[in-house]
């Protein structure tokens, strides 16, 4: 792997950090802006969007490998930025038939998106320099989660009410810098046949004969890519990853979209609630850079193993959970802003919701990044199905977890992420031990 591959990564986290720097700021203050709104005709919800996106997100994982297949993962990547940067737009004016539309479009876009980008990482990876890689494009990525986030606290931060005036200026900056994000991923420079599609066909074939030569073969790929991502759901260590898969997917709804509402709608807050919904959103994506960028260099070369970094997530999400329960109401999910009314067990502290969402999001990061390399030593030949497998998995459990968020109490919302947290590290540990047995034989 030389130079361009080096640099592709590079592009790749980058254009990913400012695409995400809109969507996950908008996912973050979504229900808090919607809770807002001066116009009564409005009726969506924030939860309901961001489940309908995982919803249509998890479903369309099914054909999202037969797309990048067909057309490219650089062009899917750049198309479906463009589909990102329309649902940020949405927000600057909010109409309820919009919103789902938007919803569901971007859940089609994200499929695509996050398939693509796992194949193209792959296709420029190596089994020596997959851990690198993925840590060095998560921590890119997670800086998307500083500089809109930072923007909310400073320009929010006294605000008790959010003006229209407030809000649309927002969404068309975090819309402007989601295109530029599109724009970068343009550059991206093709690398072991990544983005072409089978096109070896006779020159001087009849112009009918071609066109049913390239239909044939565009199919044959579709229908290749569809089973190989069945057969893949189906195998032990996916089925296996699946559990501690679809605790990430629980961790993303908590993270982007639940925590801020909760920190909004505690009174105890006062006038600074609104602000320190960015401030958590800057202290969780420090915990994902700072983790990404860690297992970056200590993964590499296996000077530091999976399982013990799956192990550190474990202890950081815990203890993240255990002084939430503790400093939040119980109701703060799913009560109106800054009218919660219960009591929590502490006085709720800004210091604690920050050091709560840097355990957040270094937990995050160390689930995900091992993930991320897990799966593209165990599938390094069908990168596309395999992630595609991979979202799927997420998104469902995302989709299930918005949609409980509506009704569930804090207090429920974290014993199901414990739960999962617990069983999904055991699966991990089960599939390592496994690829480790498997290595050793090879060794033999």
């Amino acid at each position: 792997m030389g130079d361009c591959c080096v640099g592709n990564v590079y592009l790749l986290g980058v254009g990913f950090m400012l695409i995400f720097t809109a969507f996950t700021t908008c996912g973050n203050i979504e229900q808090t802006v919607i809770r807002s709104l001066a116009n009564t005709s409005f009726s969506g919800s924030g939860y309901d969007s961001l489940a309908i996106i995982y919803g249509v997100f998890s479903a369309s994982n099914l054909i999202a490998p037969c797309v990048v297949a067909v057309v490219g993962p650089k062009l899917s990547m750049v198309l479906s930025g463009v589909v990102y940067s329309g649902y940020v737009i949405s927000f600057s004016k909010p109409m309820t038939w919009s919103l789902y539309i938007a919803s569901i479009l971007i859940g089609f876009a994200a499929a695509v998106l996050w398939t693509a980008q796992g194949t193209f990482l792959i296709m420029n990876s190596d089994p020596t320099t997959i851990n690198r890689n993925t840590g060095t494009f998560w921590a890119l990525l997670q800086c998307g989660m500083l500089f809109g986030n930072l923007y909310v606290y400073l320009d929010w931060r006294d605000m008790t009410v959010i003006s229209d005036n407030n809000r649309w200026t927002l969404f068309i900056v975090l819309s402007v810098i989601s295109l530029a994000g599109t724009a970068i991923l343009l550059t991206l420079k093709n690398t072991r046949n990544g983005d072409t599609t089978h096109e070896i066909i006779e020159p001087l074939l009849p112009p009918r004969t071609l066109f049913k030569e390239k239909v044939s073969s565009t199919l044959n790929q579709i229908t290749t890519e569809f089973r190989s991502m069945l057969r893949l759901i189906h195998t032990k260590n996916m089925l296996l990853l699946s559990v501690t898969i679809g605790y990430s997917g629980l961790m993303l709804t908590f993270y982007s979209g639940v925590y801020g509402t909760c920190i909004g709608a505690t009174r105890e807050f006062g006038i600074v609630a609104k602000g320190l919904i960015g401030l958590s959103g800057i202290f969780t994506g420090i915990g994902e850079i700072l983790g990404g960028a860690i297992f970056g260099l200590l993964c590499f070369n296996n000077q530091f193993r999976r399982t013990s970094a799956v192990l550190l997530g474990v202890i950081s999400h815990l203890l993240g959970f255990y002084m939430i329960f503790l400093t939040v109401p119980d109701d703060a999910p799913i009560a109106s802003t800054n009218n919660s009314h219960y009591k929590p067990y502490l006085t709720p502290s800004p210091a604690i919701v920050l050091v709560s969402s840097f355990l957040l999001g270094l937990g995050d990061s160390c689930f995900n990044t091992q993930l991320y390399s897990i799966i593209g030593i165990l599938y390094p030949e069908e990168s596309g199905p395999a992630f595609g497998s991979f979202k799927f998995i997420q998104s469902i459990s995302a989709a299930v977890a918005f949609g409980y968020s509506n009704y569930l109490v804090l207090s429920l919302q974290l014993l199901i992420l414990t739960i999962f947290c617990f069983f999904g590290t055991i699966s991990f540990f089960i599939v390592e031990k496994i690829e480790d047995n498997a290595l050793d034989l090879q060794d033999f």
